[in-house]
């Protein structure tokens, strides 16, 4: 969500003539296409391509690429065997997925004695620790005392944001589930490990399914609190409203918390400050052609830290660099229709990222002001991906809400 806020300013900002109407020969495309016509125009630092910017740079710039796909697939790689452990995990003991024990850097065996007091396996990262993600043992983390029993549910269905991919909750993962919660991270349509065609996605429904099927098979009477960061809130408050049953409680972490009737866009042109830094990070991608709407938006991978990132761990923006995904374009037009009946129904928290730069607080503060949830959490020093600069925080609020009667 907080990928995409540029794509608005830039419009409302910057005065460019608009082309001529080009004449659709479908009627749904309409609004896509005026809406697009408008931002594609507005900027000159966005480049028509129909898969990234290219520059003619000769040999060098081919092996970068060729080097870059080399370490996004593993990368890819890497997630698939996280998502493959857990899901195995799943399908073992009684409903209780098995413990987390892999990220994306190696760990090293612990002392026989080590597992017998509880401690993690030792990371083999060589970056010294920091205030961002301090390395805490389970008996030191708080919430530790939680009864499973006594909760409503113990199990989170986390959904990632616009680009990124279960990957993205691997240290939240790690942190719930040693702490006994069941944690299921999902891929939403062409994100991540998920095989489809980002470009291919035409509407809120079909990037969402994944979620909502995930949901529907659940046995009867099984609720889940939703977690939804950045775009992924406009996906859980989708699923809210078609299987509210399923649902006890939502969380929005940094994520976009929708009214009826808005679109991810309608959000973001209601934002009072710019973000150069957004503008120059985006890139329209046009599949169809560039007398066509975007497709996709995809991201500057040098700006990434900076934007996404800026108080986060290297090695986890370097696997960001290499995993993150083109965010489509479609489901960003689309309206939410969320009643009070279905939606209205599930208790909803946010929690507001303080050193944001995707997503300002003001923003955040904005979403908030106009459908109070039941409590708002302030993480201090988390920018726009708290589970990666603030994972321990983050892991207390969920407990917390969690725990909540």
């Amino acid at each position: 969500m907080g990928n995409i806020c540029g794509c608005v300013l830039t419009q409302q900002q910057e005065g460019s003539p608009e082309r001529k109407a080009h004449k659709r020969p479908s009627s749904n495309q309409s609004a896509a296409a005026a809406a697009a016509s408008a931002l594609a125009n507005s900027s000159s630092r966005w480049t028509r391509s129909s898969t990234r910017r290219r520059d003619n740079n000769g040999a060098a710039d081919i092996i970068a690429k060729l080097d870059d796909a080399t370490m996004r697939d593993q990368a890819i790689a890497a997630a698939a065997i996280i998502l493959r452990q857990q899901r195995q995990g799943q399908g073992q003991g009684q409903g209780q997925g098995q413990p987390f024990d892999r990220s994306n850097s190696l760990r090293y065996p612990s002392h026989p004695n080590d597992a017998k007091k509880g401690y993690l396996p030792r990371s083999s990262s060589s970056r010294p620790p920091s205030l961002a993600d301090p390395l805490l043992q389970p008996h030191q983390l708080v919430n530790q005392d939680v009864k499973l029993d006594d909760l409503e549910t113990n199990h989170f269905v986390l959904v990632h944001g616009g680009g990124f991919g279960a990957w993205c909750w691997y240290k939240t993962i790690a942190l719930l589930e040693a702490g006994g919660f069941k944690v299921t991270a999902v891929e939403l349509t062409g994100s991540g490990i998920h095989s489809f065609d980002t470009n291919g996605i035409t509407t809120l429904s079909q990037y969402v399914k994944p979620l909502t099927d995930y949901l529907e098979k659940l046995p009867d009477g099984e609720k889940v609190i939703l977690v939804g960061h950045d775009f992924g809130g406009a996906c859980i408050s989708y699923a809210m409203e078609l299987l509210p049953s399923k649902v006890a409680k939502a969380v929005y972490v940094a994520a976009a918390m929708l009214i009826s009737g808005q679109s991810a866009l309608d959000i973001f042109t209601h934002k009072e400050s710019s973000n150069d830094l957004m503008q120059r990070a985006q890139i329209f991608l046009y599949a169809k052609g560039n007398d066509n709407p975007p497709t996709a938006i995809d991201l500057d991978k040098s700006l990434l830290r900076d934007l996404l990132f800026n108080q986060s761990p290297g090695k986890d923006v370097a696997l960001a660099s290499v995993a993150m995904r083109p965010i489509p374009f479609a489901p960003v037009l689309e309206k939410l229709s969320l009643s009070k009946e279905k939606y209205g129904c599930v208790r909803r928290f946010y929690v507001k990222t303080v050193e944001d730069n995707a997503m300002p607080v003001a923003l955040q503060e904005q979403m908030v002001n106009a459908s109070p949830p039941e409590k708002v959490f302030r993480v201090k020093g988390a920018d726009h991906s708290p589970f990666f600069s603030k994972p321990q925080a983050l892991h207390k609020i969920l407990v917390e809400i969690a725990k909540l009667k």
